[in-house]
C-alpha cells in the first residue's frame, strides 16, 4: 500500500486490505473512502471485510464504487459530500489510486476559487498524470 497526500487532510493509496486499515488507523487517518466496485478483481470480491475492519478501528468508512474514467454526476456529489462530512483526515483507494485521484479533483474543482494549476500539480507529485485530469475537467 502506497499512500500519498494531495492536500491537507486528505490522501489515496492503492489497493488497500483489511490489515492494512491497521497501519492507516496507525498513521492517524480518521476516515476511508473505497472506491472499488465489488468484484472488480479476485483481491475484491466486495468492501464488507473492509467495511467490517474499519468499524473495529473506529474508522469512519464510505464507499463511493465507480467505474475508471466513468464518474458521473452522482458518484462526484457523493466524493464531495465524503470530503466535506467525514471526520479527517481522509484516505480515499482504489485498484492504483487513478480512481480517487479523479474524484478528488472533480470535486475540489467545483469548489469556489479552486486553484486548478494547483491541484494538477498535487496529482502529479502524487504519481498521477495531470494531463488525463485536465482533460476530464476541461481546463
Amino acid at each position: 500500500m502506497q499512500i500519498q497526500h494531495l492536500e491537507s487532510g486528505f490522501a489515496i493509496a492503492d489497493a488497500v486490505t483489511p490489515a492494512d486499515l491497521d497501519e492507516i488507523a496507525r498513521r492517524g487517518f480518521r476516515a476511508v473512502i473505497c472506491n472499488r466496485r465489488p468484484g472488480e478483481a479476485e483481491d475484491h470480491p466486495d468492501d464488507r471485510p473492509l467495511k467490517a475492519r474499519a468499524a473495529e478501528l473506529g474508522l469512519a468508512w464510505r464507499c463511493i464504487p465507480v467505474t475508471p474514467g466513468d464518474y458521473g454526476e452522482t458518484d462526484i456529489a457523493a466524493f464531495s459530500q465524503s470530503l466535506d462530512e467525514l471526520p479527517a483526515p481522509i484516505l480515499a483507494f482504489c485498484r492504483t489510486g487513478k480512481r480517487a485521484v479523479h474524484l478528488w479533483a472533480h470535486a475540489r474543482s467545483r469548489e469556489a476559487g479552486c486553484d486548478i494549476p494547483a491541484l494538477l500539480a498535487a496529482a502529479h507529485a502524487a504519481g498521477h498524470d495531470p494531463q488525463p485530469i485536465r482533460e476530464m475537467l476541461k481546463v
